[in-house]
């Protein structure tokens, strides 16, 4: 370990974070959870639950472009917590996002386990998802710069991959690429009476896979420690997530929808594969089970990357034992990633349990965490702008500004409330639920019970942009 000066590298470049910020939601979430969300809510719901995700995710990334511009540090939106809201809340949303970030790194493990069975079905999937723990751990384990270049090239994969399966879909839609054993779709399968096969409230219980899917996109602010230049960057990765939901998402469940009938997507088999099949495209089911494999590894690399900055960041600010808070001297936080890799031990899970199962039940937790920290941030942007008008300051001198304040956070908290609440009419996922609300609780009580007189964080806004760049 290096004990001199314990700061990370601003190591990562412009095309590092786009492609980050990109790579970040396409996944288990778009492979294999979209087919999922159109068999429990039929295409309709699916449209519907994804397009109104989207609009959530974009509230909580200006509110969180805001914060991470004018004061971009590792560990980001707990940081923002900690010093706009109240300690206690920084705590609690800090450890809250890292179980859920570190879930969903066993949300990957699984997933990629499940996707081996294509090429060795009789090895236990949780032979192969301790083979990547391993992987991901070494590959993470290195600089900062290494983690960045390859996630670079995993998204530019995925991104191909997604783009050659939208327009292979859209041309066999149209019969202009024969399917086998089926006619022409066209669009007969989005018929009016077979949108919402399950009625329209389904779409507020789906609602957690939406945002489970859509979780990663925060990864913008929490590498803004980490970034060459984060007040021209961050905006622009930004700027992009519209894009990026209307042509991946958006358009990948139209293509999904119109060739399959909802009661044929699951969960255990990609879609996307089956489509290729059907399109004769050759080798296309070992092709494209190795391009989601590349991305599930990519989503899973970019949570553990996720959950150890975090951790590190709350150790420098006394919410996390301080050995977490040591660097290699290549600077890179190894006990706080060796901490992450012990929760991603419940992919394991799958060798005493049925696979889908510990999917479902790891993609609930990651679910609940990423929603209540998107309440977090935007609440966070919501006492920043207030308390920075209050001392002084004026909007307009923002570099980046939350549009409609306090509209938006306003609006992103209360729908965010809203799916949290009809979670408790779900039986699969009201543990979760309860579970959720419970632990960040007692991180709260906890907090205050045996930290508060410990630590002291200024909670006054004295950082200028100039002097968090300083600081990194």
């Amino acid at each position: 370990m290096n004990n001199g000066e314990q700061l990370l590298n601003r190591s990562m470049k412009s095309r590092h974070l786009l492609m980050l910020s990109l790579g970040g939601v396409i996944g288990t979430g778009l492979f294999l959870n979209v087919g999922y969300t159109i068999n429990q809510a039929g295409p309709g719901g699916a449209l519907i639950g994804y397009l109104f995700g989207g609009l959530i995710l974009y509230m909580v990334m200006n509110c969180l472009g805001e914060l991470a511009v004018y004061m971009p540090v590792t560990g980001s939106f707990q940081t923002y917590a900690t010093r706009f809201i109240s300690p206690s809340a920084g705590f609690s949303l800090g450890w809250m996002y890292f179980v859920g970030s570190a879930a969903t790194a066993g949300v990957e493990f699984t997933a990629a386990g499940i996707l081996m069975q294509h090429w060795f079905p009789s090895v236990p999937i949780w032979i192969w998802c301790a083979v990547f723990m391993v992987l991901l751990f070494v590959l993470n384990a290195l600089t900062t710069k290494g983690f960045a270049e390859a996630e670079f090239w995993f998204a530019s994969i995925k991104v191909i991959a997604v783009i050659a399966f939208i327009i292979i879909g859209g041309a066999a839609i149209f019969g202009l690429i024969p399917l086998a054993d089926r006619p022409t779709p066209h669009f007969a399968n989005l018929a009016p009476s077979g949108l919402f096969p399950a009625g329209i409230s389904i779409i507020f219980v789906t609602m957690m896979n939406v945002i489970f899917s859509y979780q990663g996109s925060e990864l913008v602010g929490i590498a803004a420690g980490e970034t060459e230049s984060p007040e021209k960057n961050i905006p622009r990765a930004i700027r992009t997530i519209l894009f990026r939901i209307i042509v991946f998402y958006i358009a990948s469940i139209i293509v999904l929808s119109a060739i399959f009938p909802s009661s044929e997507l699951g969960l255990l088999e990609s879609p996307f594969v089956t489509l290729m099949n059907l399109a004769g495209v050759p080798y296309a089911a070992g092709i494209m089970n190795f391009v989601i494999l590349t991305a599930i590894l990519s989503v899973g690399n970019s949570c553990l990357y996720a959950s150890t900055r975090l951790l590190w960041s709350m150790s420098k600010e006394g919410m996390a034992p301080k050995l977490f808070g040591r660097l290699t001297k290549n600077k890179v936080p190894l006990n706080a990633l060796i901490f992450t890799m012990l929760f991603s031990l419940l992919s394991l899970l799958t060798s005493v349990m049925e696979a889908d199962a510990v999917f479902v039940l790891l993609m609930s937790i990651a679910g609940i965490s990423v929603t209540i920290s998107w309440m977090g941030i935007c609440a966070s942007q919501l006492m920043f702008r207030y308390r920075y008008v209050k001392a002084g300051g004026n909007a307009a001198d923002l570099k980046f500004k939350t549009p409609f304040y306090p509209l938006i956070p306003v609006f992103c908290i209360s729908f965010c409330v809203i799916i949290l609440a009809f979670l408790a009419f779900d039986p699969t996922q009201r543990i979760g639920l309860l579970y959720g609300i419970g632990f960040f609780i007692a991180c709260m009580i906890f907090y205050k019970v045996k930290l508060s007189k410990t630590n002291t964080v200024s909670s006054e806004l004295e950082i200028t942009e100039q002097e968090s760049l300083d600081r990194q």
